[in-house]
């Protein structure tokens, strides 16, 4: 295999998770007749890029398929993360009726719609039909296309630059990276800016956050990396803001490399020398992450094997996409946990994949009152520990895997 971005070959293992099907392929009572696709779940770590990514198996059509069941809008602490993220861009670089706001990956809509509202022309590239068709149902204005420098070419003849591009979570789900970039070099207006967010490298390492690696992700990504993709793509990084999303994420700013005019920030200078003196570009420095990952599913199957024998009843909340790597890596089945209860009616109804775990709504586990919910999408742990705080009054504890097994009364 050769990296995705640089070509150079790629010999330096990162962990090895098995095998697993996407983590999104929910399946439904007809799909558990019969077989799933399973495909290795191997990263590598580009010793000349520092580029970290998994090794290929699936294509994004497979993985982003007409049922992608993930909508963006069931998580109130999204939405609000949106909404914030709205006012502030709009104020820093002065949108107005006279912009064009265009999101990469719109998902369901949940980030346009505060665009709309604030009378901000926007319009979104979603591939999946299921989020799209949700996000056209807010009169939101979507294409229904994965990006890449051929769109681009086709929006910008059609007149439809952009002043602002929004990419939320979607720089890692792209397999062609450099193709991904280039279209952003090629639809922002001459002095547009491209704001990207993306879980950190240096989070995922450091917090043990295994379970972020799922095949919908082929590249797991930190500064120092991403500068290079950008620099080989035609964008320049001026800015970088650290902020608290899925465990701990980067907000990139970029702009075009040619044209672009904003001073850079002196603490792109700070972070890139953060990451430095945490090794990121060091073998050393990704070397026992695999020891870390099995100690985290060792605890898991512990718990769940000595609750079983005690008597407990255990059930999970959130059927997150981590939460399918990290059930799927312990060999996790209904015998250790009969169901996991979760918000989204798009997946109520439905298996998980591989574990075939059933997914049931809140009101499931309301009336079984198990003693012990594991919460499985830990990054959004305190929404979730505030709309389930009805369980404590049947003396229900939540528990949580990832980065270590902990146990709240």
């Amino acid at each position: 295999m050769r990296c995705r971005h640089c070509d150079f070959d790629l010999t330096e293992p990162f962990i090895d998770l098995g095998s697993a099907p996407p983590s999104n392929a929910y399946l439904s009572r007809e799909a558990l007749a019969r077989p799933e696709k399973w495909y290795p779940l191997r990263v590598y770590v580009c010793s000349k890029c520092w580029l970290v990514q998994t090794e290929d198996f699936a294509g994004r059509g497979e993985l982003f398929d007409s049922h992608y069941a993930y909508f963006s809008s069931y998580s109130t602490t999204w939405l609000a993360h949106a909404e914030a993220y709205v006012g502030k861009m709009a104020a820093r670089f002065s949108l107005s009726t006279e912009s064009v706001v265009v999101e990469i990956a719109a998902n369901d809509g949940y980030l346009l719609q505060y665009v709309k509202a604030r009378g901000i022309p926007c319009y979104g590239v979603e591939p999946t039909a299921s989020t799209a068709a949700a996000a056209k149902n807010r009169n939101l204005d979507i294409i229904e296309e994965f990006f890449g420098v051929q769109l681009a070419r086709r929006l910008t003849v059609a007149g439809r630059p952009a002043d602002l591009m929004v990419a939320n979570n979607v720089l890692a789900h792209v397999p062609d990276i450099n193709d991904f970039v280039t279209g952003f070099a090629l639809l922002l207006k001459p002095n547009g800016v491209a704001t990207f967010e993306f879980p950190h490298a240096l989070n995922l390492i450091e917090k043990r956050q295994f379970d972020t690696i799922y095949h919908e992700h082929y590249s797991y990504l930190s500064l120092l990396a991403v500068e290079g993709v950008f620099k080989t793509n035609g964008l320049r990084i001026f800015d970088v803001e650290e902020i608290p999303t899925h465990g701990g994420s980067l907000r990139i700013f970029a702009q075009r490399a040619d044209t672009g005019k904003h001073a850079v920030l002196d603490r792109l200078d700070a972070l890139r020398k953060k990451e430095l003196q945490a090794g990121i570009c060091s073998r050393s420095f990704y070397a026992d992450f695999q020891k870390k990952a099995v100690r985290i599913k060792n605890d898991l199957l512990a718990f769940l094997i000595d609750a079983g024998q005690k008597g407990r009843k255990v059930a999970a909340y959130g059927a997150a996409a981590k939460g399918n790597t990290l059930l799927n890596y312990a060999g996790v089945r209904p015998d250790l946990l009969p169901y996991v209860a979760d918000k989204s009616p798009a997946k109520q109804g439905q298996w998980l994949p591989g574990s075939r775990i059933p997914i049931v709504s809140e009101d499931h586990l309301r009336n079984n009152r198990p003693d012990d919910i594991l919460i499985l999408p830990w990054n959004i742990r305190d929404e979730i520990l505030e709309q389930l705080a009805y369980a404590r009054a049947w003396g229900a504890r939540f528990v949580i895997a990832v980065p270590k097994l902990e146990l709240i009364e």
